[in-house]
């Protein structure tokens, strides 16, 4: 074997070693920016900045006083701090229908093969809440390998 094929295959099985190890989609979880996993994981999951296109999440920061039924205001500065970091870290494409991670065409497809049910039981109550059946969420992993639905 040649010294650029061993250092090729090398390479290769370093990415593959790491995929393994990685979240959904062979890619590692994001560390997330404090000041996002304080403000807005404050009330729910802080959501890995993938989950949504750029303009979902503009949009969103943009009318935090309703955010989804809810009041979310920040101050200018720290909405600024999240915007700079979260909407160049969404995926380009179409944003989420009504800007919700629960109606994007990835989370429906990913999640098809749950039945209605499952989202209305008490200890899920809703798609949105990730930590009910991925118990690591809160790291920004939702490898479906350790999902755990409640009963």
């Amino acid at each position: 074997m040649s010294r650029h094929s061993s250092w090729w295959l090398a390479s290769v099985l370093v990415l593959l070693a790491a995929s393994a190890h990685a979240g959904d989609h062979g890619k590692a979880p994001v560390p997330l920016l404090p000041t996002y996993r304080q403000e807005c994981g404050a009330c729910h999951v802080a959501y890995p900045p993938g989950m949504l296109a750029g303009a979902s999440w503009k949009r969103l920061l943009d009318d935090l006083p309703h955010h989804f039924g809810t009041d979310a205001s920040l101050d200018a500065a720290v909405t600024r701090e999240l915007s700079d970091w979260l909407i160049p870290r969404g995926p380009a494409g179409a944003p989420a229908a009504q800007d919700r991670i629960t109606r994007s065409p990835w989370f429906v497809r990913k999640h098809d093969e749950v039945p209605s049910a499952a989202w209305k039981r008490s200890a899920v109550n809703s798609p949105a809440n990730c930590s009910a059946c991925h118990p690591q969420a809160d790291q920004g992993d939702f490898n479906e390998h350790r999902v755990r639905v409640p009963r």
